[in-house]
């Protein structure tokens, strides 16, 4: 575990790529965020990595409007795909967004796994369950953080842990769900053994 933590200290930027020729070269294992916009997921990359300024934070939705690489060293990366669903974009631009997220998906061999972000208030929506699809053919496996649980009863917080494990327990590829918090840092031991099981730890 403090090999792992070790690890995601270390990440640096490396390149925002709008377009898949922009690609870092694979082989390299690739572990990658999305949610929808707004969720917190730059603030959970950030906590996860222990590093405050990594990936940006807005309270604007839709600000990540690439896909982010970041570098960890020995072979590894953290990847922040764009926040999907409302954003103060034209639509043309987010379908756009759509589209690289779905192909990245679909056809990136270094990915080892995906973090999916979700509102623990407002968990498995629409396009959250959309992009399960996408992940699902491709027998990606998708570990989800059900995050802002500091607004929610430990009560509150527990039934939606099980009704969202229950909802994902019928596909086929593997899907596991945790808490967090970056605000109270709850979950992030476990974020990051999940992260680095994926990575075989190195």
């Amino acid at each position: 575990m403090k090999n792992t933590a070790k690890l995601l200290n270390g990440a640096q930027f490396t390149i925002a790529a709008a377009e898949p020729r922009q690609w870092p070269p694979e082989p390299a294992a690739e572990v990658a965020f999305a949610g929808r916009s707004n969720v917190g997921k730059s603030s959970a990359i950030n906590t996860i990595a222990g590093r405050k300024g990594l990936a940006r934070t807005s309270k604007t939705p839709g600000r990540t409007q690439q896909i982010v690489f970041f570098d960890l060293g020995g072979g590894a990366r953290l990847v922040d795909l764009p926040g999907y669903g409302y954003a103060r974009v034209p639509d043309r631009l987010r379908a756009g967004w759509a589209v690289l997220i779905e192909r990245y998906l679909s056809e990136r061999e270094a990915l080892r796994g995906l973090i999916l972000v979700m509102d623990a208030r407002h968990p498995l929506t629409e396009l959250d369950r959309n992009l399960l699809e996408w992940c699902e053919p491709a027998g990606r496996p998708v570990h989800i953080l059900l995050t802002k649980t500091d607004k929610l009863s430990r009560n509150q917080a527990k039934q939606t842990e099980m009704k969202v494990a229950q909802a994902v327990s019928e596909l086929e590829n593997e899907v596991t769900v945790q808490l967090f918090s970056s605000l109270k840092r709850t979950g992030v031991e476990q974020a990051r053994e999940k992260i680095g099981t994926w990575f075989g730890d190195r």
